[in-house]
């Protein structure tokens, strides 16, 4: 029986929860182990909530991924296809056609070690293995983003044209998802997606407030099929086990008023159980949704974006071809701010356009980079850019963070990986990393057109101009640049071989670049950075010029001297110029000639 061919005639009751409902039977245990531990137990729960009245299926492989089983593929496959196995078992023996199969897939987080593109390449697996067993549909649940949902179902239509392909979003009780997008946007975009035959939420919430969100968003329902799975409601901790309250008929109205909205499929999702089912379906009118206009084509809806109304002096001064000037300064690694406040008094009198703070270089603390800022824009009225990056925030601290700083009128960030937490401190201090540089700027430029796009956030990033190939190094700027980068800092640049490499990266880059400036300011600066500083290119021609026995001033003449001259040789395609100022010594400006 054809999946779409039914739908036409019928609303589909899919089942409830897997997990929540085995662990209640099974003392807390995982259910995707069971698959192979435990078979007979899965295929019950599939059996009771046939018996309740379902006809959509769904594996018991949510959470079936080497990164939350804790194990390897080979362990991953085998209990993939034995979820597979167990429910079309349970089809068969429950003797009914009009049962539809759903390979679950929840989503794998970018953290640890993995890279997106390794994460890609287990999310292809997953879904070859469905492909292999013919089921007729593949169910995406759970996703708080679509960052990877276009290219896989892209990758499911090359492969398969027939398979029922359905994408289902977590969000909370207003609407947003976990990384901050409004229910609506990510629908609307589904909908664009001619990929996928259905959309929809699930989790998150219970079926009161999915009942209010329904109520929204309704006026979306029409134009493609819908799923709608809410939790039984909201659970408590009980002896150490998260429980929820039994609700069956409360779920059921509920649920009841949210399928008479042209809602194609419901089911349940955490907390419920076969009787939530079963309540419901005696209860539901299965009368079809009816789909009644046609969706837009992705690329369409993705060409409109909104035009900021606000102007960034910042990012104007880019726009206008004049040389852009960026000094960095240090934050403190105590409470007193006095040093980098008189640093800071004193760049303004030298005209810079930008002062970016560190945040916690070499992985050392010191004041937050975004509180730094706030207090030196509203003390000194310098336009700031802190620098954000991966390594001590979560996605949850991330968001809280970036959303503080724009409440504080941060209008510019630098987005950067950032340096690993010092070996030394690694077994009491741990790197978060749930992001990397790019997959951050893409999270700000979400957060851009969802909540700032009138006055949005410009963002630049970090070019390790020296970092294997060009062309890696070109790739890895354009995909920087794809995810919303505006411009780029790079690092300190001293001999002539990095200045023709930067030369040829903004050839091969269309972008803007402030390139990297660090007057040395002593023999022992110079030796420091070019022996220990990874990454930086000294040559031996420039440490000569400085002597051990050099007064300070004299030093600092001879760094001065060599800075303008690095000025003056990248002057021809430098959009701009980025200081490092060895001890946040900001008289040094003084002495540099900036062309």
């Amino acid at each position: 029986m054809d999946i779409r061919e039914y739908l036409k005639q019928h609303k589909i009751l899919a089942d409830g929860a897997m997990g929540t409902y085995y662990a209640t039977l099974h003392n807390g245990e995982v259910s995707e182990f069971a698959n192979l531990e435990n078979p007979k137990a899965v295929e019950n729960i599939h059996l009771n909530y046939l018996k309740a009245g379902v006809n959509m299926l769904i594996t018991n492989t949510f959470a079936a991924n080497e990164q939350s089983m804790g194990t390897v593929w080979k362990q991953v496959q085998a209990c993939i296809n034995a979820g597979i196995a167990i429910a079309k078992s349970a089809k068969e023996k429950s003797g009914r056609e009009d049962v539809f199969l759903a390979g679950d897939i929840g989503p794998l987080q970018v953290v640890g070690e993995k890279t997106e593109e390794q994460l890609l390449v287990e999310y292809k697996r997953i879904i070859d293995l469905y492909l292999e067993a013919e089921l007729p549909v593949i169910l995406f649940e759970t996703f708080s983003s679509l960052y990877f949902v276009e290219p896989l179902v892209r990758y499911i239509r090359e492969r398969n044209k027939d398979v029922f392909i359905i994408v289902s979003l977590s969000v909370n009780k207003n609407g947003y998802t976990a990384t901050g997008l409004s229910a609506r946007r990510l629908l609307e975009e589904l909908i664009s997606m001619d990929e996928v035959d259905a959309c929809g939420l699930n989790c998150g919430i219970g079926s009161g407030h999915m009942l209010q969100l329904a109520q929204d968003l309704q006026d979306l329902f029409e134009q493609k099929y819908f799923m709608i799975m809410p939790n039984a409601g909201y659970p408590e901790q009980l002896r150490h086990r998260m429980v929820f309250m039994d609700n069956a008929n409360y779920f059921a109205d509920n649920m009841q008023e949210i399928a008479k909205m042209n809602v194609a499929i419901l089911g349940g999702c955490c907390g419920t159980t076969p009787e939530y089912l079963f309540t419901l379906e005696k209860k539901m009118d299965f009368s079809p949704a009816v789909i009644m206009k046609t969706t837009s084509n992705s690329d369409e809806v993705k060409d409109v974006v909104r035009k900021p109304k606000k102007k960034n002096k910042f990012y104007e001064k880019f726009s206008s071809g004049n040389k852009v000037v960026a000094v960095e300064l240090d934050p403190p690694y105590d409470a007193n701010c006095d040093k980098i406040m008189e640093c800071a008094m004193h760049l303004k009198d030298c005209n810079v356009d930008m002062i970016t703070i560190a945040d916690s270089p070499m992985g050392r603390s010191r004041v937050d980079s975004i509180l730094m800022s706030i207090k030196l824009a509203q003390e000194t009225e310098l336009p700031v850019m802190p620098h954000l990056c991966c390594r001590d925030k979560n996605m949850i601290a991330m968001r809280s963070g970036i959303l503080g700083a724009y409440v504080n009128k941060i209008r510019n960030l630098l987005l950067v990986t950032g340096d690993p937490v010092p070996s030394v401190n690694r077994n009491v201090t741990t790197g978060v990393f749930d992001y990397h540089s790019i997959r951050l700027m893409n999270f700000v430029k979400e957060m851009n057109e969802e909540h700032f796009a009138d006055d949005p956030i410009y963002y630049g990033g970090a070019l390790n101009y020296g970092r294997g190939k060009i062309e890696n190094v070109a790739k890895r700027m354009q995909q920087k640049v794809d995810a919303g980068c505006s411009y780029f800092l790079t690092q300190p640049i001293y001999s002539d071989e990095d200045i023709e490499r930067i030369r040829m990266l903004k050839s091969m880059v269309d972008t803007k670049i402030l390139c990297g400036i660090m007057p040395l300011v002593s023999y022992r600066n110079a030796n420091f950075i070019k022996n220990e500083m990874s990454g930086i290119n000294v040559p031996d021609e420039i440490v000569e010029r400085y002597t051990p026995d050099m007064t300070k001033e004299e030093a600092e003449v001879v760094g001065a001297q060599i800075a303008s001259e690095i000025i003056e040789k990248l002057s021809e395609f430098a959009d701009g110029y980025y200081f490092m100022l060895p001890f946040n010594r900001v008289s040094l400006m003084d002495k540099i000639i900036i062309k």
